[in-house]
């Protein structure tokens, strides 16, 4: 899994390597992590692997947004360095589960609730699966 020293290391090179989108996109990273670290031990709690998942996600989510906003604006070349980000964070997810694993996995459950679907991959498939495409498979099973 990948660790912040990771991405401190791949800011490093970004820098060497006069990439200002890796550059930036990571530094963006790292100040989420190390704030979800503060909240977390604020609590006294620790970081896990699912924990950076998560602020990843959250980072890519955000270019994603802007860069719909800068193809809205017609601002091309910004969207695609917006792009360029993204794919720069995706490297380091994991891959994510299928749409057809996540309906074995659904369907393997007794209790097939919404609820209950999406308790069950927040704790076992953490950071390992998207969360809207488990809801929506989750939907298909509702009415069975």
């Amino acid at each position: 899994m990948v660790t912040v020293l990771d991405l401190k290391k791949a800011k490093m090179q970004a820098l060497k390597n006069k990439d200002e989108n890796g550059k930036v996109i990571l530094g963006v990273a790292i100040a989420a992590y190390q704030k979800a670290e503060v909240e977390k031990r604020s609590k006294g709690q620790e970081m896990s692997d699912a924990d950076m998942v998560s602020v990843l996600s959250k980072v890519i989510k955000e270019c994603e947004d802007e860069k719909k906003m800068y193809v809205d604006a017609g601002r091309e070349e910004d969207a695609k360095n917006s792009e360029a980000q993204i794919a720069i964070l995706k490297a380091y997810l994991p891959q994510q589960m299928s749409e057809e694993e996540i309906r074995k996995v659904i369907d393997s459950l007794p209790d097939k609730s919404i609820k209950n679907v999406m308790v069950t991959f927040k704790t076992q498939y953490a950071g390992k699966a998207d969360m809207g495409l488990v809801n929506k498979v989750a939907r298909e099973f509702q009415g069975r």
